[in-house]
């Protein structure tokens, strides 16, 4: 399975317009070769290079198998995928805005062989554990980013 983005290559810097300092749009995301006996997918994009540790940008899960693209920008997502709050206490996507330095931004794309069931209250922690129970198969893109200098 793989994960890719017209906007940036693995290991590649973030364009502006995808991150906090921009437009904070969501960067275009397709992938290809899921597994057979795929339900579900689930996408987390995070910062595991946070001051104060990794840090949420992105948490959606059951994204039915037949889609294959999520557009840019994204603002309402499709029927029947969830979001889960990110670390500014948000559901959708919050683009990159690191205090200082680069850091990496991990998109992981999970093929599921179940359609998840969260009660209410639900955390990442309980995502994850469902994840790990139910992951056929993964893929990540990376994408790295740097805030601008000020003059």
């Amino acid at each position: 399975m793989m994960l890719l983005s017209t906007a940036f290559e693995n290991f590649e810097s973030i364009p502006v317009k995808y991150t906090g300092e921009g437009e904070d749009l969501s960067p275009p995301l397709r992938w290809q070769d899921i597994p057979k006996g795929t339900r579900s997918l689930a996408l987390i994009c995070e910062d595991p290079d946070a001051p104060h540790g990794t840090w949420d940008h992105w948490l959606i899960y059951n994204i039915p198998p037949s889609i294959g693209v999520l557009a840019e920008g994204l603002k309402e997502l499709p029927q029947g995928i969830q979001s889960f709050q990110n670390s500014w206490g948000k559901t959708g996507y919050g683009g990159p805005n690191p205090p200082s330095g680069q850091h990496r931004y991990f998109f992981t794309l999970y093929a599921l062989d179940t359609v998840l069931q969260f009660s209410e209250g639900a955390t990442k922690a309980s995502l994850l554990k469902e994840i790990q129970a139910h992951t056929l198969e993964e893929a990540t893109l990376v994408g790295v980013y740097q805030r601008k200098q000020k003059d």
